[in-house]
């Protein structure tokens, strides 16, 4: 499948506690950091959970 590169783009202080845990199961700890994933409807959902805190990079 093909992958798609997440980055983390701003601070999870101050968010809810659900997507905090988001971004722990994407793999996300410190801004700037850098997660290869694979595609898949879950992963973009996740994605979509925690839009503002994130970017994709192609």
């Amino acid at each position: 499948m093909a992958t798609i590169k997440i980055k983390q783009i701003k601070s999870k202080i101050g968010a809810p506690i659900d997507q905090k845990r988001t971004l722990v199961a994407l793999g996300l700890r410190k801004i700037s950091q850098v997660v290869e994933k694979e595609d898949t409807p879950v992963i973009r959902g996740m994605i979509r959970k925690v839009h503002h805190l994130v970017t994709v990079i192609d």
